[in-house]
């Protein structure tokens, strides 16, 4: 069953109506944008991308057939839009990320929890796209690498390594503004 939206509410949206779709809108609207910030790193390309999956969540709608959660559908709507705008902007070739974690060292998470949700997801916004997508989809979205590789046409050990060095910048982003 469909949680927070009824059947109705998403036969209404098939069938066009305006009032619907903006119910829909209104209810997921505030959901959808932080994971489109998530992936995008900046406002702008966020509300593109919110857009451009309402389009594509309205017009693949008759797909929807009420089994599981409608929000979890329109979460996988939204990070398969994400991932088409990064693309589009080959935001997401990991050899110029390589050369951002040049001459950073692993070191051991931080004892440290002086850090809260929102420090971090703003440290996350700012990862190099490829580390940002990978760490996204794995450790916010649930992805096996597998499934990340498929994705993004990469292999499940670039993956793997790329997430490896998105922690690891993260680690040493984290201990610079614990030493600030």
């Amino acid at each position: 069953m469909a949680e927070n939206f009824d059947l109705q509410l998403i036969e209404s949206c098939i069938k066009g109506d305006r009032a619907s779709q903006k119910v829909v809108y209104d209810r997921l609207a505030s959901r959808m944008l932080p994971l489109c910030m998530r992936y995008a790193g900046d406002n702008e390309q966020a509300m593109d991308i919110l857009q451009d999956g309402f389009v594509t969540l309205f017009t693949q709608l008759k797909q929807y057939k009420g089994d599981g959660s409608f929000e979890g559908w329109a979460r996988k709507i939204f990070v398969n839009t994400a991932l088409m705008s990064l693309r589009k902007k080959d935001a997401l070739k990991m050899s110029e990320d390589l050369d951002t974690i040049r001459g950073m060292k692993a070191d051991t998470p931080s004892q440290s929890q002086n850090i809260g949700y929102k420090e971090l997801m703003k440290l996350v916004m700012q990862l190099p796209a490829g580390f940002r997508t990978v760490f996204n989809l794995s450790v916010l979205e649930g992805y096996s690498h597998k499934e990340i590789g498929d994705l993004l046409g990469i292999s499940e050990s670039t993956s793997r390594t790329q997430l490896s060095r998105a922690r690891t910048w993260l680690q040493n982003k984290i201990k610079e503004l614990e030493n600030v």
